[in-house]
């Protein structure tokens, strides 16, 4: 997988170092047996936003819309497959631009049935749902660069408490597993604002890793999954 950041590290190459244990009365335990036993635990994610949608190419903001995959957005997805390398399990949401992209990917490297979660779907974009930038700025004037929302716009706490169900269900159903999870930029965005990330623009087929242990969320880098004339970075938001 190539990444967005500045290291070059291969996700499927990184090491984790295991944290500190109290040993006490129980029987020792080497650094090695602590580390693999830590990494069953671990829960290992990529969270990637679809492949681009047919609104995605026509600058439409679209929420909970419900466009299909643009023909070069069904490339991307075919391509990103060869970055994802091995997987266990492919989670999507049920949108058709998420589902049909894991669906994609999923046929290529032999890893399914998919596993659809409605709570991985894009944000709720009220009435701006279907607008391009022009349309939003003639309606509603100031708004977007005064980061306002319209009547109807999906709150943050609204977006990760379905993300944060989701994202349970994973670690309680495939715990140590390396897991795919196909969304939508919103509920990326969405995580990385709760962690205090710099916002960037993402990428259709770029990722963030993400590892679960015990309830704990940790973000990763950033990672790109196409070729870089393949990129496509919706620019309605």
């Amino acid at each position: 997988m190539r990444s967005s950041s500045s290291t070059s590290e291969s996700v499927r190459g990184r090491r984790t170092t295991p944290g500190p244990c109290s040993t006490g009365d129980m029987p020792t335990v080497s650094p090695t047996e602590r580390a693999v036993g830590y990494r069953r635990r671990m829960t290992r994610l990529l969270l990637v936003r679809h492949g681009q949608s047919t609104w995605n190419a026509d600058g439409r903001w679209q929420g909970q819309a419900d466009p299909p995959l643009s023909s070069f957005g069904r490339l991307q997805a075919a391509h990103a497959a060869k970055a994802v390398g091995s997987v266990d399990v492919i989670v999507a949401s049920d949108l058709e631009r998420a589902r049909d992209t894991a669906l994609i990917i999923s046929e290529a490297i032999g890893v399914g049935p998919v596993v659809i979660d409605a709570d991985l779907r894009e944000r709720d974009a009220g009435e701006w749902s279907g607008l391009t930038r022009q349309e939003i700025e003639e309606r509603w004037p100031g708004y977007l660069d005064a980061r306002k929302r319209p009547p109807g716009w999906e709150s943050d706490v609204s977006v990760l408490e379905r993300l944060h169900r989701a994202l349970e269900r994973i670690e309680e159903e495939y715990a140590g597993a390396d897991v795919l999870v196909v969304t939508h930029g919103g509920v990326i965005y969405a995580l990385e604002g709760h962690h205090d990330v710099e916002w960037l623009r993402i990428a259709n087929l770029e990722a963030r890793e993400v590892h679960l242990a015990g309830g704990t969320t940790t973000l990763r880098e950033r990672l790109v999954l196409v070729d870089p004339d393949e990129i496509t970075v919706p620019h309605q938001i």
